[in-house]
C-alpha cells in the first residue's frame, strides 16, 4: 500500500527537486558541487522524445495550501548480468532536516522496494559517504546491508578523456 505522503515526482516539481539537491549538496559538504539546472532534471525526467533516464519520487508534508515537497528519492535503472534483471540504484535520498524521523525517509524507500517488487526488479541499491553516521544507521536499522567487498570507481571530466 502506498504512503499518503509519496507519490511520483512531475515536472511541476522540477524546482523543489533541485532545491533538495542543493540541500544535499550543502549536508554532504559540498555546497558549490551542484552544476544541475532545472533543464537538465526536465530532460532526464520529462523528456519530450525518448524515454526518461532518471526516475524521482517525493515526500509531501502540510496540509491543504500548506502541503509542500520535503523530500526526494531520485533513481535510475540498472541491470545485474548475473540475475538478468534490472534493478534501482538510489541516486540522491533527502529529507529536510525538520522532518527527519517522521517516516518519511523510510516511506520513501518502501515506496521503492515496493516499486522493484512489482516491475520484478532484484535490487535496490545506494551509496554512502562513510563518515555519515545517522544514514548508515538509519540503513541498518531498516535491514539494509553494506556491500563491503566492492570499491566504488569513477572517471569524470577530463578524465573521460582515454
Amino acid at each position: 500500500m502506498s504512503h499518503p505522503d509519496i507519490r511520483p515526482a512531475t515536472a511541476a516539481d522540477i524546482p523543489d527537486v533541485l532545491r533538495l539537491v542543493h540541500d544535499l549538496a550543502v549536508y554532504e559538504k559540498e555546497p558549490d558541487a551542484v552544476e544541475a539546472t532545472e533543464e537538465d532534471f526536465a530532460v532526464a525526467l520529462f523528456p519530450t522524445k525518448g524515454e526518461p533516464t532518471a526516475f524521482c519520487h517525493v515526500a509531501e508534508a502540510g496540509e491543504g495550501k500548506d502541503r509542500h515537497v520535503v523530500g526526494i528519492a531520485l533513481w535510475f535503472l540498472t541491470f545485474s548480468t548475473w540475475t538478468g534483471k534490472n534493478g534501482m540504484h538510489l541516486e540522491d535520498l533527502f529529507v529536510e532536516p525538520r522532518h527527519r524521523g517522521s517516516g518519511l525517509g523510510k516511506a520513501l524507500l518502501t515506496e521503492l522496494a515496493a516499486e522493484c517488487r512489482e516491475r520484478g526488479f532484484r535490487r535496490l541499491e545506494w551509496a554512502v559517504l562513510r563518515w555519515n553516521a545517522p544514514s548508515i544507521a538509519f540503513y541498518e536499522s531498516i535491514g539494509a546491508t553494506p556491500q563491503t567487498e566492492w570499491e566504488t570507481y569513477r572517471l569524470d571530466g577530463s578524465g573521460l578523456d582515454l
